[in-house]
């Protein structure tokens, strides 16, 4: 079985199409057969005018004919394209949804802040214990938080505030106030201690430039090392020197602030990094959904 996941972000574009190794009753192992992430930049339009401007409708009309052509060539046998904060925030989102639709038979699904945390939690879900974790997730536009204890999500929560917004300086101190109560509201000293979970593309740069065993747990001070160390680079070094695409060397410093301003108000020492994110979770979803269809069908 091949499956593809489109995720239409604020700061990127990704597509991916997997093949199913395993249908048993454990966790099925997805092999990736092609992946593209395209620097369609969304959330610098929305988040400074509330709409897509015209330039980018273009581009994205075009990258959408790519991918669905792409969709044909792999013969994906179910896909899934979904949007988030960019899209479902600006005044024409859904009218280019709709053109969408028009123009190239595509559905995308404009999915709100919840709906987008439960898809990533489906690909984080393995990666967890019984112990208390607070689960961050970092896009161009929002941030979604999930706070499990013992095993069980009891709380969730999305914030719009993202890499993208932070850079502009359009990230409002209300929102971020509105989050600090929130952590220091939910996570509670007898659920003890909390270990951090991070997912989004700045978080697994951070893990990657840290040289650590994947798998492996990174501490607070690790991740401010990082952030230091990329900090003390120029843009075009962090391009050259580094090896980070031109959309990530300008949003890594915000995002990192993010990521440690809610683990310092979660009092989470540490950050596990499972390198998994909302097109993972697309993908268990369709997979899921093709094997409830053939149960049905039998």
């Amino acid at each position: 079985m091949k499956l593809a996941a489109i995720d239409i972000g604020s700061n990127a574009i990704r597509f991916q199409v997997s093949t199913v190794l395993a249908n048993n009753q454990t966790q099925p192992v997805f092999k990736k057969l092609e992946y593209v992430r395209f620097p369609l930049r969304l959330g610098h339009d929305v988040f400074t005018t509330n709409r897509i401007s015209n330039a980018s409708i273009a581009k994205f009309k075009k990258l959408m004919t790519a991918y669905k052509l792409l969709l044909e060539l792999y013969e994906v046998d179910d896909y899934m394209f979904c949007a988030t904060s960019a899209m479902r925030e600006s005044d024409n989102g859904l009218e280019l949804a709709n053109q969408v639709k028009e123009e190239l038979g595509i559905t995308i699904h404009v999915i709100d802040g919840n709906r987008e945390a439960e898809l990533i939690n489906r690909a984080i879900s393995s990666y967890l214990t019984d112990k208390t974790y607070l689960h961050i997730d970092v896009g161009g536009g929002s941030t979604e938080l999930n706070l499990y204890v013992a095993g069980k999500k009891i709380k969730t929560r999305s914030f719009k505030i993202g890499s993208v917004r932070v850079l502009e300086q359009i990230d409002s101190p209300i929102m971020w106030e509105d989050m600090e109560r929130w952590i220091k509201d939910n996570v509670k000293k007898d659920y003890g201690k909390v270990t951090a979970v991070g997912t989004g593309g700045n978080i697994s740069k951070i893990f990657e430039l840290a040289k650590l065993k994947p798998g492996s747990i990174m501490s607070v001070k690790k991740v401010k090392e990082i952030r230091d160390m990329v900090e003390g680079y120029s843009l075009e070094e962090r391009i050259y020197k580094l090896q980070m695409n031109p959309d990530r060397a300008d949003v890594i410093i915000p995002a990192s602030h993010i990521y440690l301003q809610v683990m310092e108000w979660a009092h989470a020492a540490s950050i596990l990094v499972p390198e998994v994110g909302l097109k993972d979770g697309i993908m268990l979803h369709l997979y899921e959904q093709s094997v409830a269809q053939q149960k049905l069908n039998f």
